[in-house]
C-alpha cells in the first residue's frame, strides 16, 4: 500500500476549514475528471457513504467511501473524520484532521493509505508522488475558496 501525508496552514477558523474539507461535493470542483456524490442522508456522521467517480466514460472507475469517525472541532479540540475506502479499484483509508494553528489559523493533516487492485508495490513511489500532488492541490483549493 501507498501511504502519503499532506500538511497546510490557512487563515481560517477551524470549523470553516473543517466544514470545507468535509462537504463532499465540493471535491468534485478541485479534483480532475472527479464528480463526488453522497449516497446517505445528511447531516455527515459515523456511516455516511459517498462515492467518488474519476474518469471519462467508460474509462472510469467508482472509489466509494464510508465515514467511520467523526469528531468535528470542538471547545478548541481538534476535528478528526477517517473515510475507509470500499471500492473494487481503489481500497485504504484516509484520516482529515484540522486543529488550531498559528496566528489563529488552523493546521490541515491529511494521512492516506492508497492500494490500486492490480498495481504492483513497485508502483507505490509513483502513486504516493502524484496522490501527494493531486490531493494537496485539492486541499489548496478547498482551503481557498469559500
Amino acid at each position: 500500500m501507498a501511504t502519503f501525508h499532506l500538511e497546510r496552514t490557512a487563515p481560517l477558523p477551524t470549523d470553516e476549514a473543517w466544514r470545507r474539507l468535509t462537504e463532499w461535493p465540493r471535491h468534485s470542483r478541485t479534483v480532475p475528471l472527479t464528480r463526488v456524490v453522497v449516497i446517505t442522508e445528511p447531516p455527515t456522521r459515523e456511516g455516511t457513504r459517498f462515492v467518488a467517480r474519476t474518469g471519462l466514460g467508460p474509462l472510469s472507475f467508482a472509489d466509494p467511501m464510508e465515514v467511520t469517525l467523526w469528531r468535528p472541532p470542538r471547545d478548541g479540540e481538534p476535528g478528526l473524520c477517517r473515510l475507509v475506502k470500499r471500492g473494487r479499484v481503489v481500497l485504504g483509508w484516509a484520516e482529515l484532521e484540522v486543529q488550531p494553528g498559528p496566528g489563529g489559523g488552523t493546521r490541515v493533516l491529511w494521512r492516506e493509505e492508497l492500494r490500486v487492485r492490480g498495481l504492483p508495490g513497485a508502483f507505490d513511489p509513483v502513486l504516493v508522488r502524484a496522490s501527494r500532488a493531486v490531493f494537496g492541490r485539492a486541499v489548496d483549493d478547498l482551503l481557498g475558496r469559500p
